[in-house]
């Protein structure tokens, strides 16, 4: 079985959004391709709302980790990436992601903001790393 630990480090602000540091054990390492807005037919989710397609996208995490025998719940790493990231598009893309993390211990996480994505509709894609026993 795995352990996942989240310290609060002393020093370090605490954000309910995300872990500083999470420190994991167990015997896999699952890495998921960056999941974008597109169900399986490949047809695009939420055409021009970030939210929506962080939150379809986030769904896709979920159903690449479920099919390895992960949960949300094992994700230690989570990189967002949004395209022509402005400052307020933060708490848009925190407020998407929040549900998938209802246990209350984000993962450690990261947001980029790039100038595009493979297709020009995409908005926002998302990678995660989970650690499962």
């Amino acid at each position: 079985m795995s352990t996942i630990e989240r310290p609060r480090p002393e020093g370090l602000l605490h954000n309910p959004a995300f872990s500083q540091v999470v420190a994991s054990s167990g015997a896999r390492t699952i890495y998921t391709a960056g999941q974008v807005s597109i169900d399986e037919r490949g047809a695009l989710v939420g055409p021009g709302d970030l939210a929506a397609q962080t939150a379809q996208a986030m769904r896709n995490v979920g159903l690449a980790l479920s099919a390895v025998g992960a949960s949300y719940a094992d994700i230690v790493k989570i990189t967002t990436y949004v395209v022509n990231y402005k400052p307020e598009y933060r708490s848009i893309v925190s407020q998407a992601r929040a549900p998938f993390f209802a246990n209350g211990t984000p993962p450690a996480s990261t947001l980029v903001g790039v100038a595009a994505l493979a297709l020009p509709e995409w908005l926002v894609e998302i990678e995660a790393i989970a650690v499962v026993g």
